[in-house]
């Protein structure tokens, strides 16, 4: 749906200050954090016409707008991700190369939960019928506030309980990053997955990946996902 230059820029406000906060985004501080050339009453007008394309929500009648899946899809489209990621590296820590690829891709996995506050995890495909998956940071997934009532609290521990299986089901993804949000994503509709594809210099290939809430910091995160495979790709060559 069209939407015009100022509206898309109100909309990347909008989505950024609610990944920031968890709370519903009212025009005021749109109007506050935006040098816009506009009234507040336009600011308002824009915020109801991205909730009628179907961008915004109002979860409460007095409270502000939050994203809705398409807003996330219609924010990825025009930040250009996962591309525009691929131009900026937002660096791991350095990680020891060890004799066992496992331990490795256990430390990668361990390093992106430390930088993103997300799930993560790494699968390496030793053959066609011998697939290794390490996963990590689960915990914190409950402690999101995405998560703070009984019913997705149980949604949430029905996704993580078949993780593995999910994981092992994706297959190959190509060479294109995936984001998959929300109600197209395999892990649940409760959360959103990004996953890079890696191939080792041994012929050895696998999938990293991240599980977090719809409302994640998904440039952050994509930039991690790319740090990470330049990392599997040329730091374990063995």
């Amino acid at each position: 749906m069209n939407i015009n230059q100022r509206q898309a820029y109100i909309l990347i406000a909008i989505i950024d200050e609610y990944v920031r906060t968890a709370q519903p985004v009212a025009s005021k501080t749109i109007c506050e954090k935006l040098d816009l050339d506009v009234s507040p009453a336009t600011v308002r007008n824009d915020m109801v016409q991205l909730e009628t394309v179907g961008y915004l929500r109002q979860p409460h009648t007095s409270a502000g707008r939050v994203p809705t899946e398409e807003g996330y899809r219609f924010y990825l489209t025009i930040m250009n991700l996962p591309k525009r990621a691929l131009r900026v590296s937002a660096p791991l820590k350095q990680i020891e190369v060890q004799d066992s690829l496992e331990i490795f891709a256990k430390k990668v996995a361990g390093e992106l939960v430390s930088m993103s506050g997300e799930a993560a995890f790494v699968s390496v495909r030793m053959s066609d019928t011998n697939k290794k998956i390490h996963y990590t940071g689960l915990n914190n997934l409950f402690e999101k506030p995405d998560f703070d009532d009984l019913q997705k609290l149980r949604r949430l521990s029905t996704i993580l309980d078949s993780l593995v299986n999910t994981i092992d089901n994706i297959g190959d993804i190509g060479e294109a990053d995936k984001v998959w949000i929300g109600s197209e994503n395999p892990f649940g509709d409760q959360v959103s997955t990004m996953v890079v594809k890696y191939n080792m210099p041994s012929g050895l290939d696998g999938i990293i990946g991240l599980i977090g809430p719809i409302r994640m910091d998904y440039q952050k995160n994509m930039k991690l996902l790319c740090e990470a495979r330049k990392v599997m790709e040329e730091s374990y060559e063995k």
